[in-house]
């Protein structure tokens, strides 16, 4: 499966990142799990990521943390966060800068893949005018 098509899922609720991961490959997506921030950080494959699903509040690096240290190194990763304590001050701080949803948990797999849809959509749309700005 082509790289570009890689969602890494970021959270320290085993059973989350399971089922969260049978949603993203059951929707044709490539999914990497990592239990913590720094494991993904240390995984070597922040460059080839399409797309984030991480948890807000995680034990060590947080969710909006992770967003703002990859933003500060120049990626433009587009993230998608759950949360279980969903709170307005974090999900204005995680969408003012970028993130795509900010959804609650327990997340609803439509949702999930509604996001993942317009993902794919926006990266089909921007090759198919960079195909014909040629």
């Amino acid at each position: 499966m082509p790289t570009n098509l890689i969602v890494s899922i970021i959270d320290d609720d085993e059973s989350v990142r399971t089922a969260t991961s049978s949603l993203v490959r059951s929707l044709g997506w490539e999914a990497r799990l990592y239990e913590s921030a720094e494991s993904f950080l240390g995984s070597g494959v922040v460059g080839e990521t399409r797309c984030i699903i991480s948890d807000v509040q995680m034990p060590g690096m947080s969710g909006l943390e992770l967003q703002s240290r990859l933003t500060a190194k120049g990626y433009t990763i587009p993230f998608i966060f759950i949360s279980a304590f969903r709170s307005d001050a974090a999900s204005r701080q995680a969408l003012a800068a970028g993130a795509m949803c900010f959804l609650s948990k327990p997340v609803d797999g439509s949702v999930v893949a509604h996001c993942l849809d317009q993902l794919r959509n926006n990266g089909a749309s921007a090759q198919q005018n960079q195909q014909n700005t040629r």
